[in-house]
């Protein structure tokens, strides 16, 4: 294309599966070029050449943006998303669509939405607006479930300080005064919240250092633990190396957080001992 050769028009990111469909990002250097357009030619021209040329793989060309938000929208595209959130931390998004847009923002055997993610470098969980709902519900009601236990606080408060936005005992020790007493804390409450919080979090921080020292050396030396993973692995009960390599790749992926090739890898290296007893 002359217009890429001028520097006019660039592609920024793709992602294929071969011969089946590909997904490509475009961005124009020159404002009065639409990007999107010009590869696809008139009456798809341009595109359909390529197609031609690469045995009649699908292209679907999407705008690039430098917002992680915007580009996850047009990279998921044909389908239609409601919502999205963005979780800096993992590196994920969460992408919420209708019910009737499941299907296409999935695609067929999950095609659309695994060169999505490759094309934008996310981590891209599709879920309905209602199973949204329900999870968001769920995540209120386990931090709801923290304050009351830890903080020694009624519902009602514990309310109030997830409607807030406070979602972690950290926030709630360290946050500036002036934040709980804007939300209608008296000075007396903000100190008694503050210091039963500091409490928690050394004692949670001590029980978690016991649970630590329970961890068998084999799981500790396994091939792909760190110390966040064995603390998340002691937390949730796992101490022993059969213990670990019992667990399904989801159960791993949701302890953990690790992505789904990452959690394989594990368990296969949790497991390999028991192959090696058979072989004998």
């Amino acid at each position: 294309m002359p217009e890429i050769a001028d520097g006019l028009l660039e592609i920024r990111e793709a992602a294929r599966d071969p011969g089946h469909r590909a997904k490509i990002a475009v961005k124009a250097n020159d404002q009065r070029i639409d990007p999107q357009g010009t590869c696809i030619g008139v009456r798809g021209s341009r595109v359909n050449a390529v197609t031609n040329e690469i045995g009649g793989e699908r292209i679907d060309v999407v705008l690039w943006s430098p917002d992680t938000a915007q580009f996850v929208i047009n990279a998921l595209s044909p389908a239609e998303v409601s919502r999205i959130v963005i979780d800096e931390d993992n590196h994920a998004v969460d992408v919420i669509v209708t019910e009737d847009q499941l299907a296409p923002a999935i695609g067929r055997g999950g095609q659309n939405v695994r060169l999505a993610a490759d094309l934008t470098g996310w981590q891209l969980n599709i879920m309905t607006v209602e199973e949204a709902e329900e999870r968001h519900a769920a995540e209120d009601a386990a931090i709801r479930s923290l304050f009351t236990e830890h903080l020694n606080v009624d519902e009602e408060t514990a309310d109030v300080l997830v409607q807030e936005g406070f979602a972690t005992l950290e926030e709630i020790a360290y946050v500036p005064s002036e934040e709980l007493v804007e939300i209608g804390f008296d000075d007396a409450t903000v100190d008694t919240l503050r210091g039963r919080a500091r409490d928690a979090i050394l004692s949670l921080a001590m029980a978690q250092e016991e649970k630590l020292e329970e961890i068998d050396e084999d799981l500790r030396t396994l091939e792909g633990m760190d110390e966040d993973m064995l603390r998340d692995l002691a937390q949730a009960g796992v101490t022993t190396r059969d213990d670990l390599a019992e667990l399904a790749v989801d159960e791993l992926i949701e302890i953990t957080g690790v992505e789904t090739g990452e959690a394989e890898k594990i368990i296969l290296a949790a497991r390999a001992h028991w192959f090696e007893t058979n072989e004998q």
